[in-house]
């Protein structure tokens, strides 16, 4: 059997994921749902919560009302960063959860990396601030969910590159018979 034709029966129409693909991808999957839950239960805190978002109660003892009392536009802003942020988690969510299903369950490693790109950017840049001690938070409420969501998408990520990732009889090996 040819290297190409190979490589066409890996990653063509007739591509069947192997147990770590599959595994893997639904764990992505899994995660990427995780993660549009978090972003939804930050929108809801948002309109229907007493707190700033989940594990904050108060910023160095003052509340929103505190806030609110002062100038009501404080809060209003807030809010307003709170539902921008949750809409970013939720998007990102729903992307990672239809690249992993779809795309890394197809065997398509460039769905893989998206999706592994998208969440490592938003962790990335999220998590840093909140180990500067700029305002208290229960850790575990606050940041737990993500870091539980995380775990599973790395697992699910390494599981399923091991199947994904490029063989001897992948298309990137074919050698140019014309050089």
């Amino acid at each position: 059997m040819s290297t190409e034709k190979a490589s066409i029966e890996q990653h063509g129409a007739d591509y069947v994921p192997g147990r770590g693909v599959r595994t893997g991808s639904l764990l992505m999957a899994l995660a990427g749902v995780a993660f549009v839950g978090y972003g939804v239960v930050f929108l809801v805190r948002t309109f229907l919560g007493t707190g700033f978002e989940l594990g904050v109660a108060t910023l160095n003892g003052v509340t929103p009302a505190d806030l609110d009392a002062i100038d009501p536009a404080i809060m209003h802003y807030i809010n307003h960063l709170h539902v921008a942020t949750a809409a970013f988690i939720i998007a990102t969510g729903v992307a990672v959860a239809a690249l992993a299903w779809y795309g890394v369950r197809g065997g398509l490693l460039w769905a893989w990396a998206t999706a592994v790109v998208a969440a490592v950017i938003g962790l990335a840049l999220a998590l840093p601030m909140h180990y500067m001690d700029l305002f208290t938070h229960n850790w575990m409420t606050h940041l737990g969910p993500i870091y539980l969501a995380t775990i599973v998408f790395v697992v699910g990520a390494l599981l399923s590159y091991r199947g994904l990732r490029p063989g001897p009889q992948s298309a990137d090996r074919v050698e140019d018979p014309g050089a």
